[in-house]
């Protein structure tokens, strides 16, 4: 793995909101969305074409909040499918997945005569996280989520899914590679390192990312909208590391502040035992006396 002279990389990095678009939001490259997909639907679903949709969804009302999108599209079956990017962790992640679903699915359903079936079609969800979606499983690197019924463990509603791949969470070096998802997790994490195609994945899938990825064979157009893009994420991530750096300062100085307090109430309850006067005590821990008193 090497860098270039101008510090970008070899390879454009999935890993901003311009390069994830860029191999996977351009007409003449959805070929990699296909392929992106049809591995993680692992013959669940055969993808063989799609079409790109407007990533806008207004709702039925004009004061409603409107979805935006970074990639929406149709497979020829009908199915739908939003495909996120999210590199900053934010409140309520999962309501807004939900809330784009349902959204989707409200634009969808028929009107009139032809909605009294209620027939729906396939909607998708796919997330592409830079943060972990559960701190209760740091290793879990691919959440497959679907209605169950909670029993049987049993589909309950076959045309709703959601999919999500942390990033942070992946973290095999490249002889532990098999898996076609594995190595769309190792190429998402990894591709700007690379200088040239590693070997443990399989070419037929990613030939074409690594054939339009180099950096060198840019456009000054895209030059100049893919450093922007990387400003942003570096930027965002130095406001990230700051908020927890302050956050972890705070804590430390409000754990030293509860220790000292502790202390302080621990010490009274032994001077009281000894017979020590209430105002003697106040003295020696600096605690009001009617503080002790409660003690």
């Amino acid at each position: 793995m090497s860098k270039s002279k101008n510090n970008l990389g070899k390879y454009v990095s999935f890993n901003t909101d311009w390069g994830f678009k860029y191999y996977f939001g351009r007409e003449e490259y959805k070929l990699n969305l296909i392929n992106f997909l049809n591995s993680l639907f692992e013959g669940e679903k055969v993808i063989k074409d799609l079409h790109y949709e407007s990533v806008e969804q207004d709702g039925d009302l004009e004061q409603d909040r409107k979805a935006v999108f970074d990639l929406y599209c149709t497979g020829e079956d009908g199915e739908h499918f939003i495909i996120e990017m999210q590199q900053i962790s934010q409140d309520f992640f999962k309501d807004r997945t939900v809330f784009y679903i349902s959204r989707l699915i409200n634009r969808l359903a028929k009107r009139g005569v032809e909605g009294n079936t209620y027939e729906l079609p396939e909607v998708y969800f796919i997330g592409v996280l830079e943060f972990e979606l559960d701190k209760l499983h740091p290793d879990k690197y691919y959440y497959d989520v679907a209605l169950l019924e909670k029993e049987t463990k049993e589909i309950f509603y076959d045309k709703l899914g959601f999919k999500f791949l942390v990033i942070p969470n992946f973290r095999k070096g490249e002889a532990e590679v098999t898996s076609y998802m594995d190595q769309w997790m190792y190429t998402l994490k990894n591709l700007s390192k690379f200088d040239k195609i590693p070997s443990c994945l399989d070419i037929r899938v990613f030939g074409l990312i690594f054939d339009i990825g180099k950096v060198a064979n840019l456009n000054k157009e895209d030059m100049i909208s893919y450093e922007a893009s990387l400003k942003r994420k570096r930027d965002a991530e130095s406001i990230r590391l700051t908020q927890e750096r302050i956050g972890f300062q705070e804590g430390m100085e409000k754990g030293i502040e509860k220790g000292i307090e502790l202390e302080k109430r621990a010490l009274a309850v032994k001077l009281k035992a000894m017979g020590m006067t209430l105002e003697n005590i106040s003295e020696v821990t600096g605690l009001s006396v009617d503080e002790i008193e409660k003690l």
